[in-house]
């Protein structure tokens, strides 16, 4: 592991603990103590660095007093456009951010966009209420408009503030409101979520010391044969599951344990936005908890899923909720494939500059037209046990898909990527297109034959 992995693994393991601490604190000082830690290992560990962050969050501030109205274009322009200049300030002769200071932005961005739209949200209702004499029932709304130390507290609060999961400034105050977080189950369901990160960090450890990612980028790895260069991406992808399988579960418990984004079943929560139906906490009932609103992974249904649409959404699920609501419905597009494309793009600019995020997020398009071709074409065609063995391929093809993307993302370069494409022929391109081009032939076909 490289040392900044050494300093991940230290601050995940801290939260765990400390989170058990937070259960006892009153709200002003859960607010204020969650800043402090959050804040200080901002400082630690991006020094200088941590003023990008803070500027985001003034300059989000100051839009959101301007111009509320506008405030979730605005932030989302404001917020990206300081994404591009934070990747590029080298240019301007500043010292290159840590890897620290990047995690912390990117989480950062998520979170402004989302509270610019969330205070927009607050004042529509507002003018409804007012409209209309009446108050509307609003799910996971504002109660009022956040001050700048509101939304300091929120940026910096030490719960995934380098890892994630992403949350809504919403669950903030619900945890800070939390009217007996004592009482809240935290060891069972953190337990729960801890019990196969050990597996997944031995399972990372092992199989990327035998199959480094470096060795792809050599010549070497050119003299070997076609089966060994394919399986090689299957391993490398199963190494960067094994990663982020343990770094979110490890992530998840720590907000477990501090009870943030605990909510009664009956919210009928969502991964990142929280409760979908409005509910009544009652203290003294007999109530079930989950933690679904900061779930990241769902680390089997990602593996075994069939269809490529659906393996997104199992993975990085907090992000996922953010692109679908705050990017996705406002595509400059309507067709499905196209939006797909606009969100894709977005998600690739918000992860970095690296032509290799770009290759490889737009591809997923591509592979989602492909399955939807062969699904409307042949599968609907097929009987119970057609349709199974179609499936069973299908699972089969998505997995080598994940595994052909995630070379570009990890690879970065564009030369890197395309040529371990290159080297294996770029199989899952061509098997793409050719599953786009028979679908419409034989639903061409299937056409003639009606008429």
């Amino acid at each position: 592991m490289s040392p900044d992995e050494l300093v991940y693994l230290g601050i995940l393991a801290a939260s765990i603990p400390v989170g058990f601490l937070f259960r006892y604190l009153s709200p002003p000082v859960k607010q204020g103590a969650a800043l402090l830690l959050g804040l200080s290992v901002a400082i630690v560990t991006c020094q200088i660095h941590t003023l990008h962050s803070l500027v985001t969050v003034i300059g989000t501030w100051i839009i959101i007093k301007i111009s509320w109205r506008h405030a979730p274009a605005l932030s989302l322009g404001w917020s990206f456009l300081y994404l591009l200049f934070f990747r590029l300030v080298t240019w301007f002769g500043l010292p290159a951010p840590t890897p620290f200071a990047n995690a912390i932005q990117l989480l950062l961005t998520l979170k402004m966009v989302s509270l610019a739209n969330e205070v927009n949200s607050f004042h529509m209702e507002k003018k409804k209420d007012v409209s209309s004499f009446a108050k509307s029932p609003v799910i996971g709304g504002l109660s009022q408009v956040p001050s700048l130390y509101d939304m300091l507290s929120y940026s910096y609060c030490y719960a995934g503030i380098m890892t994630g999961p992403f949350f809504r400034f919403q669950t903030y105050v619900d945890w800070l409101q939390q009217p007996s977080p004592q009482t809240l189950p935290g060891w069972g369901p953190c337990l729960q979520r801890m019990k196969l990160v050990p597996l997944y960090g031995a399972l990372f450890i092992s199989v990327n010391s035998v199959f480094p990612l470096a060795y792809v980028r050599t010549d070497e790895f050119l003299d070997e044969n076609f089966f060994f260069r394919y399986f090689y991406m299957i391993a490398v992808f199963f190494v960067f599951r094994m990663r982020f399988y343990a770094a979110w579960c490890g992530a998840e418990a720590g907000f477990i344990t501090a009870g943030l984004g605990c909510y009664p079943e009956k919210a009928l929560s969502k991964p990142g936005g929280g409760p979908t139906v409005n509910y009544s906490p009652d203290p003294s009932a007999d109530e079930t908890y989950d933690f679904k609103t900061i779930q990241n992974i769902d680390c089997y249904n990602t593996d075994f899923c069939v269809k490529v649409r659906h393996g997104m959404r199992y993975w990085n699920m907090t992000v996922q909720w953010w692109l679908h609501h705050y990017i996705y419905p406002n595509a400059p597009f309507r067709a499905y494939a196209l939006r797909a494309g606009w969100t894709m793009f977005i998600s690739a600019y918000w992860h970095g500059l690296h032509v290799g995020y770009y290759l490889s997020f737009l591809t997923i398009p591509l592979c989602i037209a492909a399955e939807s071709a062969m699904e409307s074409s042949v599968r609907a065609r097929l009987g119970p046990s057609g349709q199974n063995i179609f499936d069973w391929v299908h699972w089969f093809l998505k997995m080598r898909s994940y595994d052909y993307m995630c070379m570009g993302f990890v690879l970065l370069k564009a030369s890197d990527t395309i040529h371990y494409w290159a080297s294996i022929y770029f199989s899952m391109h061509i098997i793409a297109i050719a599953c786009i081009i028979i679908g419409r032939v034989l639903k061409g076909g299937k056409k003639r034959k009606e008429s």
